[in-house]
């Protein structure tokens, strides 16, 4: 895929490039808002990673820039750990996710697979497994240990999500910003009952005891030998 970095900050840049690059994609850096908003606007990508503070065009301008010349491009935004009201606002705007700084890179590219996949950007044949479980991205199919499984669309996005994070513990917060949204009308304890939703369902294969809850931080995907 072809991926266009705005991000100001060298290091950064490069270290999401390298990565970006070592995951197959290609790669284009801008340093600066308005630089990446001509490339943006102008050429032909299947991601923008956008970081908000940015010089000359700050991230919210370039969201607005972009939507307004109905250039529908996923944006994955870049924010600091305590902006909130930045994440909300770049959401409502036109960003469709974002990470926090700083970030873990394996849940960047989580992310970046995720929106490529959602927009239709990557081999629809793509597998995703761990142990059993194993899940055929092209038509949501669940198996256990070979046994098909029922699930409803968000039971399927949880599991999703949990299988791309496997053997990382997610927070209920993260898990509620992926799947409901920051505007979700729904409160976090969702989160909570659709996992022992989806237990529920992974009994019928001996497999519910793969969800562990990490008391006080949210819930990780292990099993253990």
């Amino acid at each position: 895929m072809n991926l266009l970095i705005v991000e100001d900050d060298i290091g950064i840049s490069y270290t999401i490039a390298r990565v970006m690059q070592d995951e197959g994609h290609k790669v284009t850096e801008c340093h600066n808002g308005e630089e990446g908003l001509h490339h943006a606007l102008y050429g032909e990508f299947d991601l923008i990673i956008l970081d908000i503070m940015l010089p000359k065009v700050d991230g919210f301008t370039f969201i607005q820039e972009m939507r307004k010349q109905r250039v529908d491009t996923p944006i994955l935004c870049l924010t600091a750990k305590d902006g909130l009201n930045d994440r909300v606002k770049g959401l409502t705007i036109g960003a469709d996710d974002y990470v926090v700084k700083p970030f873990e890179i394996p849940e960047l590219i989580v992310r970046v697979k995720v929106l490529l996949r959602r927009y239709g950007n990557v081999n629809q044949e793509e597998q995703i497994s761990y142990g059993p479980i194993a899940i055929q991205v092209r038509n949501r199919t669940i198996t256990v240990t070979g046994e098909e499984l029922t699930l409803t669309e968000k039971e399927y996005e949880l599991l999703e999500y949990l299988l791309m994070n496997k053997e990382q513990i997610v927070t209920k917060e993260q898990i509620y910003n992926r799947i409901w949204g920051l505007d979700s009308e729904a409160g976090i304890g969702i989160v909570e009952l659709y996992v022992h939703y989806l237990r529920k369902k992974l009994s019928s294969c001996h497999a519910d005891q793969y969800i562990q809850t990490v008391r006080g931080l949210g819930y990780i995907l292990r099993i253990n030998e």
